[in-house]
């Protein structure tokens, strides 16, 4: 069964979301999450509570589900994500292979257009994630 999701009104209600996401692995759900969540808000509402698993599994809904339908908020997605508070540590604890898919999803918007980046910005980006 799917799981339904709301928009999140504050770090605690988000924290619960993504828990339950990230427990039944269920990326359909994480996207209508991220879908639904303005990404200025996403260092807010993570708090301090990004895990590699939680980078993972959004980086896997925003390819999977959101990027090929709006690459422009995937990539601000990608962008707030790299403020939230523990990114840097995060970044650094994951293996080659999640590096690997953190690039297939810098590779899927470089081939596709948005007004919202430039190939520069994802340029830029794709520093900021190490890649």
């Amino acid at each position: 069964e799917k799981l339904r999701v709301s928009e999140p009104s504050n770090a605690y209600d988000f924290g619960q979301i993504i828990n339950a996401v990230n427990a039944s692995k269920d990326k359909a759900a994480c996207a209508d999450l991220l879908t639904i969540t303005d990404p200025k808000k996403l260092p807010v509402l993570l708090s301090n509570k990004l895990e590699g698993e939680i980078l993972l599994i959004f980086i896997q809904s925003l390819e999977h589900y959101v990027a090929g339908k709006d690459p422009g908020l995937a990539y601000q997605h990608l962008f707030y994500l790299s403020k939230a508070e523990r990114f840097k540590v995060v970044l650094a604890l994951l293996s080659k292979n999640e590096k690997e898919k953190v690039q297939q999803l810098f590779d899927l918007l470089s081939e596709s257009q948005s007004d919202q980046y430039s190939l520069e910005d994802l340029e830029s980006l794709k520093k900021v994630y190490e890649l």
